[in-house]
């Protein structure tokens, strides 16, 4: 789908979405449970369905009811044995159940799409093999198998790769006949995640022990609350919050958590530094425009962010650095060349470093054509772009947005943003 973007400032109130991040996690932990749970997850994703469609795949049942799940747990008194996941392009389904596979016994085969079979998944899959799992990758044809049965052991994971690698590994380890000990060496990045991964065992009653090093998890069941809702999504919230500083009369989130363990809920921080007015009451957030000033932000706890956030240091006069981004170039696009290449189309200037981007704003960007490289959050970048351009941005693949957000554009024009597709 390619869609044509007029320019217009967008202002209202629109309702968060379900956190994928905390949605995978909760899914994953009552699949594993004694008992059936309810999940309450009133709107879907392509990454969420993936989570889905594996866990079936794994022996679990879940009935989509109402605003949510029923999940009715796989048994683990069965075999796994041979089953498909289909993990479509799903990091965070990949890394979290490869694993719990491999914990399961199940001989598994895992078809990948996009560019998922590229992205980084070299030190899990050392440290499966080291435990006992036989993996192999077929990256041309976007595949994957594991077999054998993971032992209980001494695991090490690097802390500045993927924090979704640690977490696959806390909710596999527990499955285990006897204690494990998982070592994350060096510096943990997106520790905010982790946190995430943590809070979601300990809802259903697993506390690993955390050590200076890492964490020593015993042998455990899974133990279901019953009912669990998943709270609302900050890094999809991030763009309406862009939009709400460039102009207009502001943007509205509702049914946020202000206290929540996302790291991106950062975007209020960051944004404030940039000049937005940022308002918080209950369960909402409204960011106003005001006086946008340039800054250096680090970027290494708030991946996600990127591509809106420099949106907005593109619409901001004077020079924005963007650090700790390395990471980016391992997405669903390489986001350090697709952001910078975006940009530059609608007549933005930006320029690649080694681990993230200097952005020389503008009071205005020209528009023009630009391409979201497949990549959800580069559509969603020019979606924050489009409306304070001087001409119409035609944005080709628009509707990649589905990944993470399916009802993106139909928010967008609830905000009053002219879009045509083309």
């Amino acid at each position: 789908m390619n869609v044509t973007i007029q320019p217009g400032a967008v202002a209202g109130t629109v309702a968060a979405i379900p956190s994928k991040s905390a949605a995978h996690r909760l899914l994953i932990c009552a699949a594993l449970a004694d008992r059936p749970t309810r999940v309450i997850c009133p709107q879907l994703s392509q990454d969420i369905a993936a989570t889905v469609r594996c866990l079936e795949g794994l022996g679990a049942q879940l009935r989509r009811q109402g605003e949510g799940y029923e999940v009715i747990p796989l048994d683990r008194t069965k075999p796994v044995g041979t089953c498909l996941l289909d993990c479509g392009e799903s990091g965070s389904t990949l890394r979290f159940l490869l694993p719990v596979a491999g914990a399961l016994g199940a001989e598994a085969t895992v078809r990948m799409a996009g560019r998922l079979a590229q992205r980084p998944l070299g030190p899990l899959v050392e440290q499966l093999r080291k435990g006992g799992c036989a993996v192999t990758l077929w990256e041309e044809e976007k595949r994957l198998t594991i077999s054998g049965q993971l032992r209980p052991g001494e695991y090490h994971l690097p802390g500045d790769v993927s924090s979704q690698f640690i977490s696959g590994m806390l909710f596999a380890l527990p499955l285990l006949p006897d204690g494990s000990r998982l070592v994350v060496e060096g510096a943990r990045e997106s520790a905010s995640y982790l946190q995430l991964t943590l809070r979601a065992l300990a809802t259903f009653g697993l506390t690993p022990r955390e050590q200076e090093e890492g964490w020593t998890i015993a042998s455990q069941g899974y133990a279901s609350p019953g009912v669990v809702q998943v709270e609302g999504d900050w890094s999809n919230a991030a763009p309406w919050l862009c939009l709400g500083m460039l102009g207009g009369e502001g943007v509205t989130v509702t049914g946020m958590d202000l206290d929540s363990l996302q790291g991106d809920r950062a975007v209020c921080r960051v944004l404030a530094a940039m000049g937005g007015q940022v308002r918080t009451a209950a369960d909402r957030v409204t960011v106003l425009p005001g006086p946008r000033v340039p800054t250096r932000m680090d970027a290494r706890d708030i991946p996600d962010l990127v591509p809106v956030l420099a949106a907005v240091a593109a619409a901001t006069p004077g020079v924005t650095e963007i650090t700790g981004a390395a990471r980016l170039r391992d997405k669903e696009s390489d986001r350090l060349a697709s952001v910078s290449a975006a940009l530059t189309a609608l007549g933005g200037r930006v320029r690649q470093e080694p681990e993230g981007l200097t952005v020389w704003g503008t009071d205005r960007l020209t528009g023009g054509e630009a391409h979201s490289c497949g990549d959800h959050r580069i559509a969603m970048l020019c979606a924050c772009a489009a409306p304070f351009c001087t001409s119409p941005v035609l944005l080709r693949d628009a509707g990649c947005t589905d990944k993470s957000y399916p009802g993106f554009w139909a928010d967008y024009r609830r905000l009053g943003g002219q879009t045509e597709e083309v």
